[in-house]
């Protein structure tokens, strides 16, 4: 019996062992709202599935995308290009970061202004030469930032979404479940940056209203968008613009119809719900290789909003073969282009192929 013994010893000391070590993370406690259900508007269909897909194996992860307007696309990927598809389909490198490639836009003179997760706000000229706009804000240097728009005055808004963990570490972010997230907006005429938003759960997408009145901005954690309001009598105010979402709210952009296209690259993981409200799993979790956490639904999913917040359309992949992992939504000439955080294309799908908005339109 002596072997069993020795079994039951060594793993005392490896559970205590395990149970010792200090945790990367400091957790909080956050009990999640049951998640809806999948029906009405929210029902699961396959239009994703009617997408053309871009560039399929030739680029890894175009987490945010953006067209020219020559009709060129562009997407960052995870090994810290910034990679464009022309119209015949051609595939090329256009310029490095040397980090990784988040959020892009377009500004009024043909400069894509990116958010890179390690860089900091990037602006890249016509020609590919790449100038840093901003790297903190208040003293505190970003550490993740994320998502980009442009206001139709030229203000560039951005978010950093964890002042605590960087983009390869996402996953301790969300079992820390405390708010490290920014809201910034950089002024291109002073260069200054301007802290709008602190305390954000994870703060990624953000889309500027084309009237300019007002903008959105994801958190992530917390399964919803907020409105900050940038004028009128509610300027510098923010309310919650659509909450307990069925997934992980990730990209988000407008478009000229008064729409707001939300990516969410994962359905909601009842596993993660259940640890939420307890804080020293979560620690214990978080010590665990990425590969023993809990998995990422292969799943696509995106949903329309109105201006109001009301829900118009979602758009499915239910088996996430086609394009999973949605992370942004970028609407230009009557079509939907879709960036992904791991998969290895960029879809396109026509908006007039979506019943839910009745009729053909373009943003």
């Amino acid at each position: 019996m002596r072997w069993v013994y020795a079994i039951c010893v060594v793993l005392f000391l490896a559970i205590g062992g395990f149970l010792l070590t200090p945790s990367p993370v400091d957790s909080r406690a956050w009990p999640p709202s049951p998640p809806p259900g999948l029906s009405g508007r929210t029902a699961p269909n396959e239009l994703l599935r009617q997408a053309d897909l871009l560039a399929k194996g030739e680029v890894y992860g175009p987490e945010d995308v953006d067209v020219d307007k020559t009709g060129r696309v562009y997407g960052g990927t995870q090994d810290g290009k910034v990679v464009r598809v022309w119209p015949d389909g051609r595939v090329e490198t256009w310029v490095r970061t040397g980090g990784r490639p988040l959020g892009m836009e377009f500004d009024r003179n043909g400069s894509l202004i990116v958010a890179d997760a390690y860089k900091g706000l990037l602006s890249i000229d016509p020609s590919g030469v790449i100038r840093t706009l901003s790297r903190e804000a208040e003293g505190l240097p970003f550490k993740f930032t994320d998502d980009v728009d442009i206001a139709p005055d030229g203000m560039i808004y951005f978010t950093d979404a964890s002042s605590r963990f960087n983009q390869s570490e996402y996953r301790l972010d969300l079992l820390e479940m405390q708010p490290h997230g920014r809201l910034m907006r950089y002024n291109p005429a002073t260069r200054k940056t301007d802290v709008l938003m602190r305390s954000l759960y994870f703060a990624n997408g953000v889309a500027v209203a084309k009237d300019g009145s007002f903008l959105l901005v994801n958190e992530t954690w917390k399964y919803r968008i907020l409105k900050y309001w940038l004028t009128g009598r509610k300027a510098g105010t923010a309310e919650v613009f659509a909450d307990n979402l069925p997934g992980f709210p990730d990209g988000v952009a407008a478009d000229s119809h008064g729409r707001f296209w939300v990516a969410l690259p994962t359905p909601r993981n009842p596993a993660v719900d259940w640890m939420q409200p307890h804080p020293w799993i979560k620690d214990q979790v978080a010590k665990l290789p990425d590969s023993l956490q809990p998995p990422v639904q292969a799943y696509g999913l995106v949903m329309a909003f109105d201006s109001e917040g009301k829900l118009l359309a979602t758009l499915h992949d239910t088996t996430g073969t086609h394009l999973k992992e949605i992370t942004s939504v970028e609407p230009h000439l009557g079509m939907l282009y879709f960036g992904t955080l791991h998969n290895d294309r960029i879809g396109r799908l026509p908006i007039s192929r979506i019943p839910a908005l009745n009729k053909e339109t373009s943003p």
